[in-house]
């Protein structure tokens, strides 16, 4: 599939690609902090609000098209997770609905009951559960390994007991890009009967997700990651969202998924998460979107019917890593043969998506994230809020670490001008 992946039609697609930095094109290595925007979702987003921009439930068109519209986007991210429409529920990010859900499950929990998180996880999905610990719930952290920054299973399994209410864990590391074993957290949580919540902020860019294949109770992520604006998104099991008492207001509808979207949503935002799902699927098409292996579509109510679109997607996502994978395999490669590099990630022959992140012996990780900068390379530094894991990896007062994010649209060329860049640097004091 990497071999007939049409970059060029690919590259075409965003805007933003056009751009120079002191003459050279501008290589966008920033995925993870949020992929550039195809034509399709900046158009969307314009025509809602040139031509349907108003609140729902009116007795008016533009307002009976915004209704339609937003039953459009449930639908879409549906086909996304593998879900049915009433179980996906919008919000402002992928952040703010954890918080959200932290506090309804807490409404349901007493003192004594203990919560599993790890220190793999972005902050998101361990600060929200940390918190329940100031009104009595025990919250207990899975180890990671820092020597190749992946879960302890067996540890992870053994804390968790009769009294485990949740077990909170990330699908993909947006720092190192190591992707972990959810089915068997999943599998081990069930045995208690514990509640599982997955953040799949960074894993939505780099393979499909079927919640139904993965028997989660909640799923989040934010499309801003995937392609789309500034919008979140929360799978939630529609037996568990029926039993859960969320903070709402008592004008709010009690329907799903609307007893947990709070205020008025970003219709915009919904639209362009539409095109951006459509640009997925577009992707699928183009690269044997014939393929139905994995259809089992998000469909009608029961969520399971085959459909087309949700075909397309998977087998886009597949495209897409199947061109990502060769490119991050050559920057490890790379980076790994410059003198004074340290490539930090799980294990070669381990599953990790196509982020790569290092260190540069006697500079700091925005020393060197500034000076690719220059060059056209963007790329983040820091702890990209995975602060536990880079405090054990003993980064934080150098900076953390230099992270380069592959997407759909990267060249070989831009992996190389980042090899070379990150070679002249380390040369300055080799």
């Amino acid at each position: 599939m990497a071999d007939r992946f049409d970059l060029v039609y690919v590259r075409k697609q965003f805007p933003a690609l056009r751009r120079t930095v002191s003459g050279r094109p501008a290589a966008y290595l920033d995925s993870p902090g949020g992929t550039q925007t195809p034509q399709c979702v900046l158009d969307a987003i314009t025509r809602y609000l040139v031509d349907t921009n108003a609140n729902v439930h009116g007795q008016f068109v533009t307002s009976e098209e915004s209704d339609r519209l937003l039953d459009q986007a449930h639908a879409a991210v549906a086909d996304l997770l593998g879900c049915s429409a009433p179980e996906v529920a919008f919000g402002a990010n992928m952040t703010t609905l954890t918080l959200l859900l932290a506090q309804t499950i807490m409404r349901d929990l007493r003192p004594g009951d203990e919560i599993v998180i790890t220190e793999l996880d972005h902050e998101a999905n361990r600060g929200p559960w940390l918190h329940l610990a100031e009104r009595g719930v025990v919250v207990r952290e899975a180890p990671v390994d820092p020597a190749t920054c992946t879960l302890d299973y067996d540890a992870l399994e053994a804390l968790i007991g009769e009294r485990t209410k949740v077990v909170a864990v990330g699908y993909a590391s947006n720092a190192v890009g190591t992707v972990n074993d959810v089915a068997r957290v999943v599998r081990a949580a069930k045995q208690v009967d514990a509640l599982t919540v997955v953040d799949a902020v960074h894993w939505a860019l780099h393979g499909p997700i079927d919640v139904r294949a993965l028997d989660c109770d909640f799923l989040l992520c934010s499309m801003y990651k995937v392609f789309g604006p500034h919008v979140g998104v929360m799978y939630g099991r529609r037996r568990v969202l029926e039993r859960l008492r969320p903070l709402k207001l008592v004008t709010q509808e009690d329907e799903l998924p609307f007893r947990f979207e709070t205020g008025t949503l970003n219709h915009e935002g919904m639209a362009g998460t539409i095109a951006a799902i459509e640009f997925i699927a577009d992707l699928g098409r183009r690269h044997g979107g014939a393929e139905g292996e994995a259809g089992r579509g998000a469909g009608g109510e029961a969520g399971r019917a085959t459909d087309a679109r949700r075909r397309h997607i998977v087998t886009g996502m597949r495209a897409a890593d199947a061109h990502e994978q060769p490119l991050a395999a050559r920057l490890i490669e790379g980076l790994s043969e410059i003198r004074g590099v340290t490539v930090y990630g799980p294990p070669a022959g381990s599953p990790r998506t196509s982020t790569v992140s290092f260190t540069l012996d006697r500079f700091t990780a925005p020393e060197v994230a500034r000076t690719l900068g220059e060059r056209g390379l963007f790329v983040w530094d820091g702890h990209f809020f995975a602060l536990r894991l880079v405090d054990k990896l003993g980064l934080l007062e150098r900076g953390g670490l230099v992270r380069v994010g592959l997407a759909p649209y990267n060249s070989a060329e831009e992996v190389e001008r980042v090899i070379a860049a990150v070679g002249e640097i380390a040369k300055a004091i080799h």
